[in-house]
């Protein structure tokens, strides 16, 4: 006799068939490999096991799977051979019937004929088909049929036809046949840039899950002129492992053959072969362009082709067009019209590794450097590189030196940095770096120059291929990745008389615009150079670069006798504090603001310890060289703290009015936010508090309002997917292990949805959406179907988890349950990162953020101080100061809401918004913001992923919005369709 045990938990289940003897089970084993299961794993065990939910000892178990196109359809048995009481005793009521619905009835008759099965055949009238009846050995009734019935296991209301190809052969539930929208080749070209394979890997999955079928086109243009197996068809898998991978994985190279007219045909033609109707570019300008002309000439080459015969004039009417979409991949940041190019914060972060390290020896025997840089006709890499490391002068191909006797001019600013007692001088130079008549300036050239006049002992580095190697930073995989999945939209939402297209990023968002156009303003600036209209080639840059320029050359070196400085009855005393957990960048923006004032003629003064030191009265007077090296610092080099001011408003009002403080920069995170928003509360209580107040926004969990960005935030991406990229690793190692890992960011999700995109993260779970039964089942579902199909060939995987997404399901307790319900596909582990979030260098885009942050703060203050100079009497009408007595009014006093504000970066524009306003948008309880606009990268994790998406065959069942939507909290749980209670953002639990 047999017994089965039906062991149903949703979307957990596997049917347990038990045979009592070793001839049963060898029998059903065979049985059910010859209608297609695949065998996962078969154990003969030296020892009995106990099984205690059969209550027998297990000989021998065996795990078969049907595999099917969706997790759901799919079917795992574990047949048993076991002894033991209760299993002779099992009879007939515990038999269960299995139906499987498939076309293939003829096939299935043959299988079962062959094998020596008995089977009887009914009609079935709903479908005007037979239905055939059969038992397996164990004597289980099994049933095939057309439709699906409700003793199919899983049972699921939309489940597919089976089809079933040669005995043997595993059985797929295929979706029903559906033609690809679009056929989309891939190719990468020009000089390699890290996060390409991030914008490949998204491009191909993205096209997938859109029912398109993406071919990749190996080494570039060539390989599109070479076609044969330079052009091959993309699976889901080829691009497994891309997101940490540097230069291209699909090759690049130049192509001699493509710039001529016969080359680009041959091109066209094979195509058409592989019927690829849409192109998708990663490159420089120069790819693009290429692209474009490509597009262009398309029309003719494809009638050229059919009047030679090469093409039937069914194929010429069906690829009339060709789309094309463009994205940019330079270490350069050379295209006008984005804000940011692929592959570009990378090489920064190359530079400045290479430059933190050559500081430590020059430190040490005070030396000079000299450190050449990419960028032929773009100083980006230069100047934000300069501004990263604290480099003393800089020469950059946009802005030549203004004198012909520029060599002076450098040798005088550098002895001035050295006679303030700086122990080292750097210089970087971009490898295109001209003077105003355009001869070049060498490298070598600048170390003789300083070697000769000022007896420096220098060195010159050239960095060269260095900033285009390594692992792609955080932020190019997120922009790759984002710009990759809007490409495949691009393409689906063109018509035939859409332009070519280049994805771009402005204002934070994912763009799209003419190609065209973009390729031609970019040429602009390389015309306006050789036309010495240096003005102009600035002006065609981004915004942001004229303005990084300007503040870089107003507090890169020391001016004691500089004509910057102020008129003395305008100069200002001006507080530093850092508040909150520290952040990197606080150091980096106490740095420039300290020297900008140094220069401007005002007083810095840093207080240390946050608010508690304010109260102590521990404050000091900055100099030039005690915020030397800050830029590379992380942490909190004044010290900070979580405190409020609000136990000791009367002391901290006192420190302020006897040290003289007229304006305070607070930098930190939401503590330092309800701690301005407390001092601006209290103003006419304590008459010290009528002061400018400015917030820099420094946090990692970036859950401050009105910014978009915080300090610190990007460090700590960086360090979560570098952690995340060496996890992975020994979880691939391991072939079948998934850890889960805790990353910080309170209640905002931001650090675990940006870093799960970066990284490669399965899922996320964030406090936004929460975590619960269903969300558990789906992605162990999805987890065990993986891990079934990759067997022997598995990759590593990881999931993260914010540290407040549940108070119930923590880290720990997911990864039990991970484990628990794996079936022994898997295994599962945690990690926690903890404060290696909050630690380490800061990021180069961090410092960047940083500099800018801190001039535009800076430049508030002033404009505000200025503006408080004059008094409002008791009829509200402004007077001079001067004309008041001064034992009632202090020299600065501002009492609008307006004078206390924090600094934000929405896009990339600054925006300072009265803290008084941004009550309204946050969250007290919760300490976030209301408006969620990282949402789109949160769809795109379980895309990408492969949650909801037919991996085999193509489409998705979730919804991808535009990046460029912005969702509230509400909005995301919505989404995701959770059907539990969650608190709705500043109010009571709502449904949703």
């Amino acid at each position: 006799m047999s017994a089965l045990e039906a062991e149903s938990s949703l979307s957990f289940s596997h049917i347990a068939l038990v045979a009592s003897t070793a001839e049963q089970f060898s029998e059903t084993v065979d049985f059910y490999l010859s209608l297609g299961l695949s065998t996962v794993r078969q154990t003969t065990h030296d020892r009995p096991q106990r099984d205690i939910a059969h209550n027998a000892c297990v000989v021998s178990e065996a795990w078969l799977h049907l595999f099917a196109d969706r997790p759901e359809n799919s079917i795992t048995l574990r047949i048993i051979h076991a002894t033991g009481d209760g299993i002779e005793s099992k009879g007939d009521s515990n038999k269960i019937r299995i139906g499987m619905a498939t076309q293939e009835i003829k096939t299935i008759k043959e299988i079962l004929t062959s094998g020596g099965h008995a089977f009887t055949v009914h009609a079935d009238p709903k479908v005007c088909s037979d239905r055939i009846a059969t038992h397996d050995p164990l004597g289980n009734d099994v049933f095939f049929t057309l439709q699906a019935n409700s003793f199919s296991i899983p049972s699921s209301p939309e489940v597919k036809p089976l089809k079933i190809s040669e005995p043997g052969t595993p059985i797929e539930f295929n979706l029903e046949a559906r033609t690809p929208q679009k056929n989309i080749g891939i190719l990468t070209s020009g000089g390699d840039a890290q996060g390409m394979n991030p914008c490949v890997r998204a491009v191909v999955r993205m096209a997938i899950a859109r029912n398109c079928r993406p071919f990749f086109i190996y080494e570039g243009y060539q390989g599109l002129v070479d076609g044969g197996a330079k052009i091959k068809e993309a699976k889901w898998t080829d691009v497994s492992g891309f997101l940490a991978l540097g230069g291209t994985m699909i090759g690049t190279a130049r192509c001699k053959a493509f710039r001529e007219l016969e080359g680009r045909r041959t091109g066209v033609l094979n195509l058409i072969k592989n019927g690829i109707d849409a192109l998708v570019v990663i490159g420089g300008d120069g790819s693009l362009t290429g692209a474009d002309r490509l597009r262009a000439e398309w029309p003719e080459h494809v009638q050229a082709l059919e009047q030679a015969g090469l093409i039937t004039k069914e194929n010429a009417e069906k690829y009339r067009t060709l789309m094309i979409v463009g994205m940019v991949g330079s270490i350069d940041n050379d295209l006008a019209s984005t804000d940011m190019t692929i592959g570009a914060c990378s090489a920064l972060e190359r530079i400045c590794e290479s430059v933190d390290a050559i500081l430590s020896t020059a430190m040490s025997h005070q030396r000079a450097f000299v450190v050449e840089v990419m960028g032929r006709h773009c100083g980006w890499l230069a100047l934000n590189a300069a501004i990263s490391t604290g480099a003393d002068y800089l020469f950059i191909p946009e802005a030549p030196p203004s004198k012909d006797d520029w060599e002076a001019s450098m040798c005088k600013t550098l002895k001035a940095s050295r006679d303030a007692g700086k122990r080292t001088s750097l210089v970087i130079v971009a490898e295109g770096a001209i003077d105003r008549h355009l001869n070049p300036i060498k490298a070598e050239y600048i170390k003789d120059i300083l070697s000769t006049r000022l007896g420096y002992d220098t060195r010159v580095t050239i960095l060269g291929h260095v900033q285009r190697g390594g692992a792609p930073a955080h932020f190019d995989r997120f922009l790759g990745t984002m710009q990759g999945a809007e490409a495949i939209e691009a393409i689906l939402r063109a018509k035939p008389d859409t332009p070519s297209l280049v994805i771009g990023m402005l204002e934070n968002k994912i763009t799209t615009q003419p190609l065209k156009e973009a390729i031609e303003l970019t040429g602009q600036v390389a015309q306006s150079i050789e036309g010495k209209d240096f003005a102009r080639a600035i002006t065609l840059r981004s915004s942001a670069f004229s303005k990084q320029l300007r503040s870089y050359k107003e507090m890169a070196n020391f001016n004691p006798d500089s004509k910057m400085k102020l008129p003395e009855h305008m100069r200002l005393r001006i507080a530093i504090l850092h508040a909150g957990a520290p952040a990197g960048g606080m150091n980096t923006a106490t740095r420039s603001a300290v020297r900008l004032c140094l220069n401007r003629g005002h007083t810095p003064l840093g207080v240390h310890n946050g608010f508690p030191g304010l109260m102590r009265g521990e404050i000091t007077e900055f100099d030039w060289l005690s915020v030397d090296g800050w830029t590379i610092a992380g942490g909190s080099k004044l010290g900070t703290n979580r405190d409020q001011p609000t136990p000791q408003l009367g002391a901290v009002a006192y420190q302020l009015q006897k040290n003289g403080i007229q304006a305070l920069m607070v930098i930190g995170g939401f503590e330092a936010y309800t701690a301005v928003l407390e001092l601006a509360r209290n103003r006419s209580q304590y008459p010290a508090f009528n002061i400018p107040m400015v917030l820099i926004p420094a946090t990692v969990s970036n859950n401050v309002p009105g910014t978009e960005f915080s300090l610190g935030s990007d460090t700590a991406t960086n360090v979560i997917v570098q952690a995340t990229d060496m996890i992975k690793q020994s979880a691939s190692s391991n072939r079948r292990r998934v850890f889960v890992i805790e990353v910080q960011g309170g209640n905002c999700g931001y650090l675990a949805v940006v870093a799960g995109l970066s990284g490669g993260s399965t899922t996320v779970y964030t406090p936004e959406e929460g975590v619960d039964l269903s969300r558990l089942q789906r992605d162990i579902c999805h987890l065990r179907s993986r891990y079934i199909k990759e067997l022997g060939r598995s990759e590593g995987r990881i999931t993260l988890c914010n540290e407040k997404a549940s108070q119930i399901y923590s880290t720990d307790m997911i990864a039990k349950i991970y484990e628990a319900e794996s079936g022994g596909f898997y295994g599962a582990r945690t990690s926690v990162l903890g404060h290696l979030q909050q630690g380490g260098t800061p990021s180069p885009l961090d410092r960047c953020r940083a500099n800018t942050m801190a001039v535009d703060s800076i430049d508030w203050l002033q404009g505000k101080c200025w503006e408080g100079m004059d008094v409002p009497n008791e009829d509200n009408i402004r007077l001079p100061a001067d004309k008041l007595k001064r034992k009632y009014f202090p020299p600065v006093y501002s009492s609008l809401s307006d004078s206390a504000a924090m600094l934000g970066v929405i896009g990339s524009e600054v925006r300072f918004t009265p803290v008084e306003d941004l009550v309204m948008q946050t969250d007290f309880k919760r300490r976030v913001p209301r408006t969620i606009w990282w949402s789109a990268a949160r769809q795109l994790i379980d895309i990408l992923s492969g949650v909801g998406v037919d991996i085999e065959h193509g489409g998705c069942t979730t919804v991808y919005k535009s990046c460029a939507i912005d969702l509230t909290a509400e909005d995301l749980m919505r989404l995701y369709g959770r059907t539990r209670r969650l608190s709705k953002l500043g109010g009571s639990p709502t449904a949703v």
